[in-house]
């Protein structure tokens, strides 16, 4: 059983996806749709897909395609997301899920009328750290779990302007300050990944910038943000809680690892830096480095990343950590790029599976509004000056 897909974006991230897409087994035909034509037409060539739509309207019209996937601007998704489902097909969303709590009230009560998948392609899910915690704690090996730690270190000099230039063209400037913790999944959904439960408050300060260049300046941000370091910390359901760092400004390097998570629980704990992963107990500390580490699938210097910021490449070049069972993947994946700590496979193959399975998704709308709110509400906290907020919960995924 295959499916038609329909790429929306032909950006740099969406371009490694179509790759996957192409070849897994389960999809047949892809075709993509971008604001800029010439950039829709020269990926289709590269990658020798179906072919072009002049419009994502055009797209979802046809009876071509079965399912979208969206790689635009990171506030445009929740509005695509609604378009595709109203039209009948699947749904495949980068992150962030939406903006506002109204948004992801309407992308669930969109999946539950029409029955269509939707899924997030959160990175995160299959953060090696992530899966190890998550393996380790359904092992019982932390004992209860009662804190952890999720950040998305990446400071904007490490390629971001070059990425926001690429995507904003001449207005790039009002977009590049796009609020951090409108831009949660990495740091949250690592933590919620692992451990499952979800966030029921928060309280969240921010950092003003002060670098003075344009970005982050209220009188130029389309978001009216000035923020660009913040800390949220989370209570969560059952009792403990989680902080999540969300920084742009910041002297660390994110090109070695952009995300990292720390986990305690009564009878063990999990940390992770940029180049040092240990699990500890009360008898001791075994390095567990190894286990999470991605091996490289790529070169940084090959030609095809080029159109790439350099501090960038790392996301397009893992392959996957020891930690990853590959085996359900197919086996047209083994020699392809992987990306983002060895996820791209996983999340493509998710993606794929529920389509033509009929079945949920890990990361699914619900699951996506459990990753996704915590950073909305934590966003208003922090324009609060830190008032500790209620976070709305929309449920688990009803059952089939």
């Amino acid at each position: 059983m295959t499916f038609s897909l329909g790429i929306v974006g032909a950006g740099q991230f969406s371009g490694q996806f179509a790759k996957l897409f192409q070849a897994h087994p389960g999809v047949s035909d892809v075709y993509v749709t971008d604001l800029l034509p010439q950039r829709a037409e020269q990926l289709t060539a590269a990658e020798g897909l179906a072919g072009t739509f002049p419009t994502y309207e055009a797209m979802l019209e046809s009876r071509a395609v079965d399912a979208v996937a969206i790689f635009t601007q990171r506030w445009t998704h929740a509005p695509l997301v609604l378009q595709g489902l109203g039209a009948g097909k699947h749904v495949f969303s980068a992150v962030p899920m939406a903006i506002s709590t109204q948004e992801i009230a309407e992308i669930l009560d969109a999946v539950k009328s029409t029955g269509l998948t939707y899924m997030m392609g959160e990175t995160s899910q299959y953060n090696p750290a992530t899966v190890h915690a998550r393996n380790r704690i359904a092992e019982g090996a932390f004992g209860r779990l009662f804190y952890a730690e999720g950040d998305y270190v990446h400071d904007m000099d490490l390629g971001f302007y070059e990425a926001y230039q690429y995507s904003g063209g001449e207005g790039w400037k009002s977009t590049a300050s796009y609020p951090p913790l409108l831009y949660p999944t990495h740091s949250v959904g690592g933590v919620l990944g692992a451990w499952q439960t979800h966030a029921v408050s928060v309280s969240a300060l921010g950092v003003v910038d002060e670098r003075g260049d344009g970005v982050f300046d209220r009188s130029v941000s389309q978001f009216d943000n000035d923020v660009s370091n913040a800390t949220a910390l989370f209570e969560v359901a059952g009792g403990g809680s989680f902080r999540t760092n969300e920084f742009r400004r910041v002297g660390y390097p994110s090109h070695i690892r952009e995300s990292r998570f720390r986990f305690f629980g009564t009878e063990a704990s999990m940390e992770q830096l940029a180049t040092v992963a240990l699990w500890q107990d009360k008898t001791g500390v075994e390095d567990i480095s190894e286990l999470l580490e991605p091996k490289p699938t790529t070169s940084p210097d090959d030609p095809s990343l080029q159109h790439i910021a350099p501090e960038l490449r790392a996301a397009f070049t893992s392959g996957s950590a020891p930690v990853h069972d590959r085996a359900r993947l197919p086996r047209e994946f083994d020699e392809m790029r992987n990306g983002h700590e060895g996820s791209h496979h996983f999340l493509a193959d998710d993606f794929v599976t529920a389509v033509n399975s009929r079945t949920l998704p890990p990361v699914n709308a619900w699951v996506a509004a459990r990753y996704t709110l915590p950073g909305i509400v934590a966003h208003e906290s922090a324009r609060q000056g830190g008032a500790r907020l209620e976070i709305p919960d929309f449920g688990d995924a009803p059952q089939p």
